[in-house]
């Protein structure tokens, strides 16, 4: 492939923020570029309509280069119906920052066990868990081991509760004793029952406590609201900004695609550059500068309109396969792959993958990412397939229906989805259970 088809692959690439910085470098680095406003186009068009044509002077090689071109991108959407999406600042502090902040700001430390503090925040890590043993930090200070233990106790009263532990355990015994007291039920279960707990044998729990399965269960849901890593809250993480590069809307029955480009600059070839070319004002090694300048600001323009219509054309596409997804929900999401858009776009499907890297679309559904839409499938009595992504989402809405007292077990969920058509084997809903993040039968029964 020539230079010029790389770079058009690598427009299609960029997602809608990123096309935006890459245009903007363009604008600065490109004189025979510029940007113009919509109400400037449209006086423009005006004002072109009403003066008389003239006869153009000799046809030089700059007249030949501009003939042909369009002399600006102008966006098929409707700018203005398009809801803006801007970014919000974000600002936080991150969790020895938090930390150190409380450190220093208590009283009545003895000597030296401020240090001691802060070399037991220095070794929490991410999660809020001490991962450097006692002694060691007692050895590193020449120190002794209840002084740092003392320092410790200190440190895990601070916010967020259950910093500083050593394990879940301890962890979750911090924050027990912190919301429901040290003489609760939770924490007795926490402390004397910890592997029973976290095998749900709660009968085995209530046996050894001389109380009923269902107390034991009520503890237990007690103790899974609590935060298993208190410290991930202060991560100092950027948000998760979403931009959709394409939004679906629907007009009376009919789903209509336009393109979220609103605030992309709007380019066309520079008028003053244009005429200077025209008045045959660059000579020498400046033609050929500008010669190269104008060739790359006319093909910037019209990759960027071959984008638009390419994106345009896959996302129908995705639409008309995927009506009854748009209708009805994920369940009805149909096996798509690349390909067969390719096929249907008269494209390769490597510029289709292209098109849809890290591009979203928000729709009636919500806001989904390109690569959503394409799953492998399943097949049905039928003789048609389903979507593995619609499987999983029926797996998730049968469980989350069940008895919890009487969990389906994964051959009932497979004898289910036969009684609906899909032929799926049992290996397979376990396994989609697993990417769900759902527990088995055993683990989801409560009593």
């Amino acid at each position: 492939m020539n230079p010029r088809l790389y770079q058009a692959m690598d427009l299609l690439y960029l997602p809608l923020l990123e096309l935006e910085q890459h245009l903007k470098q363009e604008l600065t680095a490109n004189p025979f570029l510029e940007m113009t406003e919509p109400e400037e186009e449209f006086a423009e068009q005006e004002e072109e309509a009403e003066e008389p044509d003239e006869e153009e002077d000799e046809i030089d090689w700059e007249a030949i280069l501009l003939d042909g071109f369009d002399s600006g991108y102008r966006s098929g959407s409707n700018h203005e119906d398009i809801e803006s999406y801007e970014r919000v600042p974000h600002t936080t502090i991150d969790l020895w920052s938090h930390l150190l902040q409380q450190l220093h700001q208590a009283n009545g430390y003895a000597d030296g066990e401020l240090r001691i503090a802060e070399e037991i925040i220095g070794n929490i890590n991410e999660d809020g868990f001490l991962t450097c043993p006692l002694e060691d930090i007692a050895e590193s200070l020449s120190v002794s081991i209840d002084e740092v233990d003392r320092a410790l106790t200190r440190v895990q009263k601070f916010d967020p509760i259950g910093v500083a532990a050593r394990d879940l355990r301890e962890c979750l015994l911090l924050q027990i004793a912190d919301h429901m007291g040290a003489d609760s039920l939770a924490y007795r279960i926490v402390d004397l029952y910890f592997d029973e707990l976290s095998t749900h044998k709660y009968h085995d729990i209530a046996r050894a406590l001389g109380i009923t399965p269902v107390e034991v269960q009520d503890a237990a849901d007690q103790i899974a609201m609590l935060d298993p890593k208190p410290g991930r809250k202060y991560l100092d993480l950027p948000p998760n900004y979403v931009t959709p590069d394409l939004v679906v809307d629907e007009i009376e029955g009919e789903y209509v695609v336009t393109l979220n480009d609103g605030n992309l600059p709007r380019l066309r070839i520079s008028h003053t550059y244009q005429q200077l070319a025209r008045n045959g004002e660059f000579k020498g090694r400046a033609k050929e500068f500008a010669q190269n300048k104008l060739n790359s600001a006319n093909w910037i323009i019209q990759a960027i309109e071959q984008r638009r219509q390419t994106m345009l054309k896959v996302m129908y596409v995705i639409l008309d396969r995927q009506r009854e997804f748009f209708e009805g929900g994920i369940r009805f999401l149909r096996p798509l792959t690349l390909k067969e858009v390719a096929d249907e776009i008269g494209m390769h499907e490597s510029t289709v993958s292209r098109v849809t890297n890290e591009k979203f679309v928000q729709s009636p559904r919500g806001v989904f990412r390109l690569k959503f839409f394409f799953s492998s499938g399943l097949s049905t009595e039928e003789g048609e397939s389903v979507s593995a992504r619609g499987v999983k989402a029926r797996i998730s809405e049968m469980i989350g229906d069940e008895d919890p007292r009487k969990p389906l077990t994964d051959q009932q969920i497979v004898e289910l989805l036969h009684g609906e058509g899909v032929n799926i084997a049992r290996r397979t809903v376990q396994k989609y259970r697993d990417q769900l993040g759902i527990l088995s039968s055993r683990y989801r029964k409560r009593v």
